[in-house]
């Protein structure tokens, strides 16, 4: 028996594992483990490709099973970090959602449903990743574990600090509308890089070195404020999101042929 061969697909496996205990923390009100479940199957996304390749042990099942547990962990996990911050903040148990009368869950209806696009659109994201050629090197649209751990940390956030978790109880529609921008940009065609280094020359690495030096920044910052770190998770992913987002019209100038 080639034990090596297995090792991949165990640890994608151990995403899996972690995906569903964020879940199920989510449904607890737990989000401080959840989240770190979010992070710990992270850790294995990465992991498993890596052993893949140093073990040159790939195989059309790992592909698959890593398709599946990364919908576990980064989408039905986030989107049920959102759809239970909103039934903490409505005060509504989730067993007695559909007890509600009518009116009240016409209200309360659409808004959980928009957390739910997250899994919907993470799905798709997904599906489009392992039918798309291009890509191979960086990422056409947001990657589902940025968008996951960006839910995450900032739910976890709004766990720790009272004024934030009051200023989205304020303004209730912040969540259901960050979930569709999300969704949105899980399946967009804006380009967005990976951390795939083929060399250490500016020019082919701009974009990578300037968020590093942000990331570096927001970390020394977090800690001289002595901030939760869920903070500095939070802003890492909204500064990775805006530097995409504020390149992609000269990337997409250098994409476009001249007119003739």
């Amino acid at each position: 028996m080639n034990i090596k061969k297995h090792i991949p697909n165990s640890i994608t496996s151990l995403n899996l594992l972690s995906g569903c205990l964020a879940v199920a923390f989510t449904f607890a009100g737990d989000f401080k483990p959840a989240l770190l479940c979010m992070i710990a199957a992270a850790v294995f996304d990465f992991l498993d490709g890596f052993a893949a390749r140093l073990l040159k042990a790939y195989s059309p099942m790992g592909k698959e099973l890593d398709s599946l547990a990364d919908m576990v962990s980064f989408g039905l996990a986030p989107a049920f970090f959102v759809f239970n911050k909103l039934l903490s903040l409505l005060g509504v148990p989730f067993t007695e959602i559909f007890s509600l009368d009518f009116s009240t869950l016409a209200v309360y209806l659409p808004a959980l449903l928009c957390a739910l696009l997250i899994a919907v659109f993470s799905a798709l994201r997904l599906g489009k990743f392992n039918i798309d050629t291009r890509q191979s090197e960086n990422f056409i649209g947001l990657a589902t574990p940025s968008c996951a751990l960006l839910i995450g940390s900032f739910i976890y956030a709004t766990e720790e600090y009272a004024v934030l978790n009051l200023f989205i109880a304020e303004h209730i529609w912040i969540l259901p509308a960050a979930s569709v921008i999300l969704s949105l940009l899980l399946t967009s065609e804006i380009p967005m890089f990976s951390f795939k280094f083929k060399s250490l020359k500016w020019a082919e690495n701009a974009n990578r070195f300037i968020f590093l030096g942000i990331v570096a920044v927001l970390g020394i910052i977090t800690a001289i404020a002595g901030l939760n770190w869920s903070v500095w998770l939070f802003s890492t992913f909204v500064v990775y999101i805006i530097i995409n987002l504020a390149s992609y019209p000269l990337v997409h100038k250098k994409e476009t042929p001249a007119a003739k």
